[in-house]
């Protein structure tokens, strides 16, 4: 019996001590989810040029990933590329200029303003619904990608890799959107802690503030 209740004893010990470790694993996980879809976006522009030098705002076009606000307070994330060059001033596109989810072939795209709260539809990945999988509370970029409007930031890249922040208004080829010091987004989940990606200009290496080898 002495021996029975040690064993509980520890087992307790181990899960108190377990608990801090999945607040950490959760925030390490969505940390790790978004970066990868942030180099998934410049991996998409390097791959799929989408120069039109033959079009006054063809800049409109790069590949890009854009943060908003679902109904409510809900945060969401978007990948796509304007091709028609008729989106608006946030960076948004349309639907049939979404990414795909390599994994299960369904767009990174939501519609501005709808409910976060179902999830999706068939056509929508799960993985963009940020605050639903990770209980991310908040999104505010800073740096070159700074923005106090609603879409809380963008960041595209061009065909050589390189980060472009204020692009979706161009109209004239002259690349003046490349930004030319760090962007970085911060995250800030339920629990009030935050963590930070950072993402470098001229090369676009993008990282986890603090993790410089993630």
């Amino acid at each position: 019996m002495i021996e029975f209740v040690m064993v509980i004893v520890v087992l307790g010990i181990l899960a108190a001590m377990a608990m801090p470790r999945l607040d950490r694993d959760l925030e390490q996980e969505a940390a790790d989810n978004i970066l990868s879809h942030i180099r998934y976006t410049q991996h998409l522009a390097l791959t799929d040029n989408k120069q039109k030098f033959n079009k006054a705002k063809w800049q409109q076009r790069f590949w890009r990933i854009v943060f908003s606000t679902c109904t409510g307070t809900d945060r969401y994330f978007m990948i796509g590329a304007d091709d028609d060059m008729e989106g608006s001033s946030n960076a948004f596109f349309d639907k049939t200029e979404a990414a795909t989810d390599p994994k299960n072939g369904k767009l990174y795209f939501w519609t501005n303003g709808q409910s976060c709260s179902t999830g999706g539809d068939k056509d929508t990945s799960e993985d963009i619904f940020i605050s639903k999988k990770y209980g991310i509370t908040a999104v505010q970029s800073s740096g070159s990608c700074s923005n106090t409007a609603s879409s809380m930031g963008h960041i595209g890249f061009d065909n050589l890799g390189r980060p472009h922040y204020g692009f979706s208004t161009s109209s004239t080829p002259d690349y003046s959107s490349l930004i030319t010091s760090t962007c970085t987004f911060t995250f800030t989940l339920s629990d009030g802690t935050t963590f930070s990606i950072n993402v470098e200009p001229e090369t676009g290496y993008a990282y986890i503030s603090g993790q410089s080898s993630s």
